[in-house]
């Protein structure tokens, strides 16, 4: 069961869904779940499978998007990570104010970019029983060098330096293609663009100013804030767009309990699909299970 909800971050309206059991009964609380979608991703992108698969195992979940995306309100297109936090822990809120959850037994799953931001919100904020983040960044700075020969690496800060001055005098940042910033994955780039094509909702360029507020966006200095709380990681180990070096960074900053399952051979929109979906679902359901029963 699908129904479309909307709430408010920093004073701006966001849309999302909440997805419920089809076994859930009058009255009852289960655990929840928030879901957070990555980079240039929305809610209808990916998130409804991971959706399904968690309802089958009992979880109330609730997807959204993040201001400036999709129908939620805000400056259009916007990636702002610390924004994007206060928007997860908006997003809690919401979902312990729902009749059919337990605010007090609430998760976060994020993929990609999302695996970072869930990571910092997990954090920051106790009342995240649980977390899972999967094919994400420990550290901005030294992903975006890290995908980049040194040429592209001093461009990339060059263009960042002039858009910064840019804003400060015009308080507007200069859009372009989506894949200037983040470089084209080509292993999985077609799967990454029939997914697109099929969404009304994705969009192809992004505001400039992204480079500067993820060169300094860094989970991993606080991903042992997370513990005694459960932390799952989950990395493609033929991942080109954001390596699972970067992963197994996090990893070995955090604190127990924490698990991190490496699934060989796959690269990074390979997770959305089958068979990768499946194992990473069946982790999921595992870690939140084990550790978050619904």
């Amino acid at each position: 069961m699908r129904q479309p909800v909307s709430f408010y971050s920093e004073g701006v309206k966001l849309d999302g869904d909440l997805f419920l059991p089809d076994d859930l009964k009058p009255g009852e609380r289960r655990a929840g779940v928030v879901l957070c979608h990555g980079y240039t991703g929305v809610k209808d992108l990916y998130l409804p499978d991971n959706a399904a698969a968690l309802n089958q195992v009992g979880y109330v979940v609730l997807t959204f998007d993040y201001k400036g995306w999709g129908k939620s309100e805000g400056a259009r297109s916007r990636l702002a990570p610390f924004s994007r936090v206060a928007d997860v822990q908006a997003a809690i809120t919401f979902l312990g104010l729902q009749p059919q959850c337990d605010k007090h037994r609430i998760g976060i799953y994020g993929t990609s970019y999302g695996c970072a931001t869930v990571v910092f919100t997990a954090a920051i904020d106790e009342r995240v029983k649980c977390t899972v983040g999967v094919v994400g960044m420990g550290h901005g700075g030294r992903w975006m060098r890290s995908v980049r020969r040194p040429d592209e690496w001093f461009d990339l800060l060059a263009r960042a330096e002039t858009d910064r001055e840019r804003r400060v005098l015009t308080g507007e940042s200069a859009f372009v293609a989506r894949e200037e910033v983040l470089l084209p994955d080509r292993q999985s780039a077609e799967l990454a663009a029939r997914a697109r094509a099929a969404n009304p909702n994705a969009v192809g360029t992004i505001p400039l100013e992204y480079i500067d507020e993820t060169l300094s966006f860094h989970p991993e200095w606080v991903v042992d804030k997370i513990a005694p709380r459960p932390l799952l990681l989950i990395a493609a180990g033929d991942d080109r767009l954001v390596p699972p070096e970067d992963c197994r960074s996090l990893f070995d900053k955090a604190g127990e309990p924490k698990k991190l399952v490496v699934l060989p051979g796959i690269g990074h929109y390979e997770v959305y699909a089958k068979p990768a979906f499946d194992d990473v679902m069946r982790e999921t359901n595992a870690w939140f299970r084990r550790h978050l029963p619904a």
